[in-house]
C-alpha cells in the first residue's frame, strides 16, 4: 500500500492488506489512517513515524512539531451524557451482515443459511460469487450481494466485453432467481488497492450491465464500495469532498452510471479506526451511539452530530452533492467494531462492539437518517457474520464477528425489530456484557446435542427483574408457562428462579432461539448445557 497525503485526507499506510478469497479486503483491513474518515489534517508520512495530534471541542497545547489533525468530535474531557438486520421495519432501515470466509472452521454454507434465518438475518454480503454458498442460498428468503473481486477488474473491462459476459452467465444467471441476487459489488475500495486498478473501475461496471441486460437481469444493482480515505476534505461534514485526482477521473462517471442505473454508491466507515488511533481525544460515547446531547455542531449549516458514524457519512453525502449527485442513495456496505484487538488496539473489546453493534442496530431500525439527509433511512451492512482465524494482520482482523465459528454469540444484542421490543433489549451501554455462559451451580445440567442451547434465570439478576420477566414472558409474550402451575409438572422446585428459567426458555425457544430473545432486562442467560430444575425437563423447540 502506497503513501498518499491529501490537503485534508489520513495518510494512507503501507501496511498488508488482508484478504477475502484473494481479493483486496475491505473488511477492516486497510491502515487505520485510511479509515480515519471525519476531519483529518495530516503533515508527515505514516514511514516517518509521526506522531498524531488531535483538535477537538477544546484547545490544547501547540505541538512542537507542524504535524496537526483537527477532529470535529466531542472528546473525552467533553460532558457527555449516556443514552442508553436482520431485518427491514416500517419507517426505519435494514442491517445485513457481510459473510466473509477466510478460515478454516467456519460451518458449511448450509448451515450458515439456516443460523443466518433463525437469527432473522435476511440479507447478506460476500466477497465473491462462490457457488455453494450461492447454492445454498437458493430458495432460502435471503437476498445477496455478490462480488466480482478487484484482481478480475482488468479482464471485466476490456472492450469486447467477453469477460463480463461470461462471468454474468457462470456466476449470476446460472443462479438467480433462485437465489436473490440483490446486486453486484464490482470491486472492492479500488482506490486504495495497492495494484492501481482504478482505472478499470467504471468500464468494468458498465460491461457487466450491458451483460445483466443481454440475460434480462437489469433489476440487480450494480456498483462498488468506497473507503473514507476517497475524500479529501472531511471536517466539518459539510465540507466533504472527494480528492480531486477521482472527481472527475473515476467519481463522477460512477456516481452518473448509478444514477442513470437506478442503482446507490457503496460506503464503507469504521468509527473504530478513528477512535483507536484518537482515544486521547475522541469521546467513546460519540464512537458508539451514546452521547445523548449533540454538541458537535456543523459550522458550515449548523447541524448538530451525536455519533462519529453519522458525521462520517454525512462527509460522503456533502462531497457528492458538491459535484451534483446529491439524488444518488448510499448503502453502507461495511462497519462494525471488533470485539478483541492487540495491545495498541485501543477500544477492541466484547463490550465495545456489542454496544457499537448494538447501538448502530437500533438507530438504523428506528428510523431516520443523517442530519444531512433525515428523510433517507439508514440501510448498513455489519462486518462480520464469523470471527475469520485465517486473515492477517493485527488480532482486531480475525475478531470482527457476531458469531464464533461454532455458532456461538459473541455478545448478546437484538438483530430484530421484535428482539428490540423485547423487555430488557437496549443495546449494550457499558455494562457487562451477556455472554453464553455455563449455567449457574444451582441447576444440574446433562449432555446436550452440539447446537442447542437453552435460555435460563441469571439468579444473581434479583427479584424484581425474575419477577418483571416471568410476568411478561408468561404475559405478552406468550410463553408456555402452564408447566409451571400449581400442581403441574414445572412447579417444583417453587422458587422464582426456576419458574423464570423456564418460561424464559419457553419464550427463547418459542422465538427460534433468535437472537435478544433471551435477556429480559439482564434477568436470562444462554446455557449450551441442559438445565433441570428438579424433575422439569426444559424442552428446545416448539
Amino acid at each position: 500500500m502506497r503513501d498518499e497525503v491529501g490537503e485534508y485526507g489520513g495518510i494512507l499506510g503501507d501496511g498488508e492488506d488482508s484478504r477475502e478469497n484473494g481479493r483486496v479486503c475491505g473488511s477492516a483491513s486497510r491502515a487505520v489512517e485510511e479509515r480515519l474518515g471525519i476531519g483529518a489534517v495530516r503533515f508527515g508520512y505514516f514511514h516517518s513515524k509521526v506522531v498524531t495530534l488531535m483538535r477537538g471541542t477544546h484547545q490544547f497545547p501547540a505541538p512542537t512539531t507542524p504535524i496537526v489533525t483537527f477532529f470535529p468530535f466531542p472528546t473525552r474531557f467533553s460532558t457527555i451524557s449516556t443514552l442508553s438486520c436482520l431485518s427491514q421495519s416500517k419507517g426505519g432501515g435494514s442491517v445485513a451482515v457481510n459473510y466473509g470466509r477466510i478460515a478454516n472452521d467456519l460451518p458449511q454454507p448450509a448451515q450458515v443459511v439456516e443460523l443466518l434465518k433463525a437469527q432473522g438475518i435476511n440479507k447478506v454480503k460476500l466477497f465473491d460469487a462462490d457457488s455453494t454458498v450461492l447454492t445454498a442460498l437458493a430458495n432460502s428468503g435471503v437476498s445477496v450481494v455478490v462480488a466480482l473481486p478487484n484482481e478480475l477488474l482488468s479482464s471485466a473491462a476490456a472492450t469486447d466485453g467477453s469477460f463480463s459476459e461470461k462471468w454474468v452467465q457462470t456466476n449470476i444467471a446460472q443462479y438467480h432467481p433462485s437465489t436473490q441476487i440483490e446486486a453486484i459489488a464490482v470491486g472492492n475500495e479500488v482506490f486504495v488497492d495497492p495494484n492501481n486498478t482504478t482505472q478499470f473501475l467504471v468500464p468494468a461496471m458498465n460491461n457487466v450491465y450491458k451483460s445483466l441486460v443481454k440475460h434480462n437481469l437489469s433489476s440487480i444493482k450494480i456498483s462498488s464500495p468506497v473507503a473514507l480515505s476517497a475524500l479529501n476534505s472531511s471536517y466539518p461534514p459539510s465540507a466533504g469532498v472527494f480528492k480531486p485526482e477521482l472527481i472527475e477521473t473515476v467519481m463522477k462517471p460512477m456516481l452518473e452510471f448509478l444514477r442513470k442505473t437506478s442503482s446507490y454508491l457503496m460506503v464503507n466507515a469504521y468509527p473504530f479506526f478513528a477512535y483507536s488511533a484518537n482515544s486521547d481525544v475522541i469521546s467513546l460515547d460519540y464512537a458508539l451511539f451514546r452521547a445523548v446531547n449533540a454538541n458537535v455542531t456543523d459550522p458550515g449549516n449548523g447541524l448538530s452530530y451525536s455519533s462519529l458514524f453519522e458525521a462520517q457519512l454525512d462527509a460522503v453525502y456533502a462531497a457528492m452533492s458538491k459535484i451534483q449527485y446529491n439524488d444518488v442513495p448510499v448503502v453502507v456496505t461495511e462497519t462494525g467494531w471488533p470485539s478483541k484487538g492487540d495491545e495498541n488496539e485501543i477500544g477492541a473489546s466484547t463490550d465495545n462492539a456489542a454496544a457499537y453493534n448494538g447501538n448502530l442496530i437500533k438507530r438504523v431500525l428506528t428510523g431516520g437518517g443523517t442530519p444531512l439527509r433525515p428523510n433517507e433511512p439508514l440501510n448498513v451492512y455489519l462486518f462480520a457474520l464469523f470471527n475469520e482465524n485465517q486473515k492477517t494482520g493485527p488480532t482486531s482482523e480475525r475478531n470482527y464477528g457476531l458469531f464464533y465459528p461454532n455458532k456461538e454469540k459473541v455478545y448478546n444484542i437484538p438483530l430484530t425489530m421484535e428482539a428490540l421490543k423485547a423487555p430488557g433489549s437496549t443495546p449494550n451501554n457499558g455494562s457487562k456484557v451477556q455472554v453464553t455462559s455455563p449455567p449457574t451451580a444451582s441447576e444440574e445440567v446433562t449432555t446436550a446435542a452440539v447446537g442447542q442451547t437453552w435460555c435460563v434465570a441469571n439468579g444473581e439478576a434479583g427479584a424484581e427483574k425474575l419477577q418483571a420477566g416471568l410476568d411478561y414472558a408468561c404475559g405478552e409474550g406468550g410463553a408456555d408457562c402452564r408447566p409451571i402451575q400449581k400442581g403441574s409438572t414445572c412447579y417444583n422446585p417453587n422458587t422464582l428462579e426456576a419458574h423464570a428459567s423456564y418460561a424464559f426458555n419457553s419464550y427463547y425457544q418459542k422465538n427460534t432461539r433468535g437472537a435478544g430473545t433471551c435477556n429480559f432486562g439482564g434477568a436470562a442467560h444462554v446455557v449450551t448445557q441442559t438445565p433441570k430444575f428438579g424433575n422439569c425437563e426444559f424442552p428446545t423447540g416448539y
